[in-house]
C-alpha cells in the first residue's frame, strides 16, 4: 500500500513552506496539483523535478481511481492546491475519501492556509467559530445567510475582489450595520492588509477604494441580546 498525502503550499509567501512539506514532494511518485503551472512554479524554486498530474474540480471524479489503483499499487501520492490546505475549499476531499475507503493511508500535513491567520487577527473571538468557505453563487446564497444571522459563533467566509462589495452589501442587509467585521486580504503577501469595524464602515471603504487580490471576511457572531430579539420577532 502506498501513501497519500495532502500537502499544504504557501498562500503567498514562499518561506511559510515547512522542511517536512518539501521533503514529502521530493520522495513523492505523484503530485496531484490543482494547476501544473502555478504548482511548477513552486517546485522549480524549491529545485523539485517529480512527475505531476494534473487534478482539479472539472476532472477529479474522472481521475480519482486511476489514483486510487496507483496507491493501492504502493505509489506515494502527494496532492497540492493552488495555495493552502487541500480540500479548504480546493480539491482534495474526493481523493482522501475514496483512499480511506480503499484502506490507504492518508496523511495530511499541517501547514498554510489562509483563514487561520485572519480569523486569529481578526481581533474577533476564535476560541469557538463556524468556516463557511465560499457562500453558494446564486441559488441558495439568500437561505445559507438567512440560516446563519443567528449564529453566535464566529463566521468565516472567503470571498473573491470582484463580489466581496456585493457581499458586505448582502451582510449589512442579513446581519445588520453595527456587526463587527475584519476582512483580510492578500494572506502574507507584500500587500497584506486587514480592514476592521462595522459592516457599514468596512462596505463603506470598499466601495471607495476597489477590492483586489483574496479575500478572508471575519464576521462578529450574534450576541445573545440580539438572537433574543430576532427569536421575538418571528
Amino acid at each position: 500500500m502506498g501513501i497519500l498525502y495532502l500537502v499544504p503550499t504557501p498562500v503567498g509567501n514562499l518561506e511559510d513552506i515547512t522542511y517536512r512539506a518539501l521533503r514529502i514532494l521530493k520522495e513523492a511518485d505523484l503530485i496531484l496539483a490543482e494547476d501544473t503551472r502555478t504548482t511548477g512554479i513552486l517546485l522549480k524554486h524549491f529545485e523539485i523535478k517529480n512527475a505531476m498530474l494534473s487534478y482539479h474540480k472539472f476532472n477529479e471524479h474522472q481521475a480519482v481511481c486511476s489514483v486510487v489503483s496507483r496507491l493501492n499499487a504502493g505509489e506515494t501520492v502527494a496532492v497540492v492546491s493552488d495555495a493552502g490546505t487541500p480540500g479548504i475549499s480546493d480539491p482534495g476531499f474526493l481523493v482522501a475519501r475514496e483512499a480511506v475507503k480503499a484502506g490507504v493511508e492518508v496523511v495530511c500535513l499541517p501547514g498554510a492556509t489562509a483563514f487561520v491567520p485572519a480569523l486569529v487577527a481578526s481581533g474577533l473571538p476564535c476560541d469557538r467559530f463556524c468556516f463557511e468557505g465560499f457562500l453558494p453563487v446564486k441559488k441558495g446564497r439568500a437561505t445559507r445567510l438567512a440560516a446563519l444571522s443567528s449564529e453566535s459563533r464566529t463566521l468565516v467566509f472567503y470571498e473573491s475582489p470582484h463580489r466581496l462589495v456585493k457581499t458586505l452589501t448582502q451582510f449589512v442587509e442579513t446581519f445588520g450595520p453595527e456587526r463587527q467585521v475584519a476582512v483580510c486580504r492578500e494572506i502574507s503577501k507584500v500587500h497584506e492588509e486587514s480592514v476592521r469595524g462595522t459592516l457599514e464602515e468596512v462596505l463603506a471603504h470598499f466601495t471607495e477604494t476597489e477590492p483586489r487580490g483574496e479575500f478572508v471576511i471575519v464576521l462578529a457572531g450574534c450576541e445573545e441580546k440580539e438572537s433574543k430579539k430576532k427569536n421575538t420577532n418571528e
